[in-house]
């Protein structure tokens, strides 16, 4: 059975992305909070706030995400912000699937350029694992960015 994507923000999606980043034991606190305000800015403002989603649910249950947006003063450069799936339904291609349709979207918007920034800690060592299967080349290593001995990897892939 294929996921259903839909893009509209709807009220409990705000409690569906805490569970979903809370649940996969990779971010901080604060962290989770950033992914829920996004939720809310683009809830609030639509697309005025440069964010959009893309969700996927099975059975009602919205079980992964994806937010991206346009980069303010860039002509074709997209941000890919998260990209998060339940930790309990994780290796079903989830990822690839939210992957793949927001590359799909970005290249319907014009968009020529995407990049994903994450952590050099070793428990993101399959984020970037993942991304650099999909064709994502780090272009950037930014050391203690996120804190002490906590860098910052910038990939990029071309649509």
């Amino acid at each position: 059975m294929d996921p259903l994507l839909r893009d509209e923000v709807l009220p409990t999606d705000r409690l569906a992305v805490r569970e979903i980043v809370a649940s996969t034991g990779m971010f901080y606190d604060h962290e989770v909070d950033v992914a829920v305000e996004l939720v809310d800015e683009r809830f609030h403002r639509g697309p005025a706030s440069g964010y959009s989603f893309i969700f996927a649910e099975m059975a009602g249950r919205v079980v992964g995400y994806a937010c991206y947006g346009p980069i303010a003063c860039t002509a074709f450069s997209y941000d890919l912000y998260w990209i998060a799936v339940h930790k309990d339904c994780q290796g079903r291609g989830f990822g690839r699937l939210l992957l793949r349709e927001a590359e799909r979207r970005i290249a319907a918007a014009g968009g020529r350029r995407i990049y994903v920034e994450t952590s050099c800690r070793q428990q993101y060592l399959p984020t970037r694992a993942f991304y650099e299967h999909h064709g994502y080349v780090r272009e950037a290593t930014l050391a203690d960015f996120y804190g002490p001995e906590d860098a910052k990897a910038v990939y990029v892939k071309p649509v």
